[in-house]
């Protein structure tokens, strides 16, 4: 397959040594993981909840070979791969395809703050040029909190029309249903071709009405089987499940709440190590995750 199967994914947290370097191994497992036992149909590693931009190139570019070498299908990983150096950026997507991956998440250009929708086509068609291979499929980030730079849907359409499958969709974490309705009426959604992916859980079956493609998530990284059960029972009271465990996950700094949970999972508190400036939680943060996990799943939090 080309592209990206269709689904639930987590955008996975990443593990750190002690000297700050991405712990490859370690992800590899962590992401064998949330696609067996996790109930994830596929994830999203070094994206925002990877921590991805404070990740050091190096480490980016062995992760589509560790991938490989462990097995793990090339149509269940979106590997983030934007940079502001629209360079590094073709150097991470072009790895990722000749290893494979070629399906990648692009953050737009961040640091030059209300580019012209000229400008951001041009980034994305330099990349496309660059990488120079048919098989990419470029997944655009429209993150504009983190970002500060939106995708209008005239860009999208843009490059969707004059780059065709190589612009498979877009994953929307804007928080706004009706941005990703928006953007899924402009360009057809999965009818068109165009894989579009809210970034909550609790958008999930709105969003698949809307012709959404499935989510891609953080708090996934904990939470996917639910998010199976729901499907499976076509929503009731397993999606407010789904919806009540995903306002939990809000309540904290999502990226060190979901690797604590991981930390009490697999007993490893190595996975509490996060990349300046991101802290793990504090005592008090901790110890209230601990109690709404536990009025959760009164029965089975310490195995989360």
């Amino acid at each position: 397959m080309n592209k990206a199967v269709r689904g639930v994914y987590a955008a996975a947290i990443s593990p750190f040594r002690a000297d700050g370097s991405l712990d490859t191994d370690k992800l590899v497992g962590y992401c064998q993981y949330l696609m067996n036992e996790g109930g994830c149909d596929g994830v999203a590693p070094t994206g925002t909840t990877g921590e991805g931009n404070s990740i050091g190139l190096n480490d980016k570019l062995v992760l589509p070979k560790a991938f490989a070498k462990a097995g793990i299908p090339t149509e269940r990983v979106i590997f983030g791969t934007g940079a502001c150096s629209t360079a590094d950026a073709i150097l991470l997507s072009r790895n990722a395809v000749e290893h494979g991956f070629q399906n990648v998440l692009v953050l737009p250009p961040f640091y030059y703050k209300a580019p012209s929708d000229e400008g951001l086509y041009r980034y994305f068609a330099q990349l496309i040029e660059g990488v120079g291979s048919d098989a990419l499929r470029v997944y655009l980030y429209h993150f504009p909190q983190m970002s500060a730079v939106p995708f209008s849907t005239d860009v999208v359409m843009r490059l969707k029309n004059d780059f065709g499958a190589i612009i498979a969709g877009l994953k929307d974490s804007s928080g706004d249903f009706e941005q990703s309705r928006a953007f899924a009426d402009a360009t057809g959604g999965v009818r068109g071709g165009f894989d579009i992916y809210p970034s909550s859980e609790a958008m999930y079956f709105e969003g698949k009405s809307a012709g959404c493609a499935g989510i891609i998530s953080g708090s996934t990284n904990v939470f996917a089987n639910k998010v199976k059960a729901a499907i499976k029972a076509g929503g009731g009271d397993a999606f407010e499940a789904v919806k009540t465990a995903r306002a939990l996950a809000a309540k904290y700094p999502l990226m060190a709440a979901m690797k604590q949970i991981e930390a009490w999972r697999s007993s490893d508190d190595n996975w509490l190590r996060m990349a300046p400036p991101l802290v793990p939680l504090s005592d008090a943060q901790r110890i209230s995750l601990r109690a709404d996990l536990d009025a959760l799943e009164p029965t089975g939090a310490a195995t989360l």
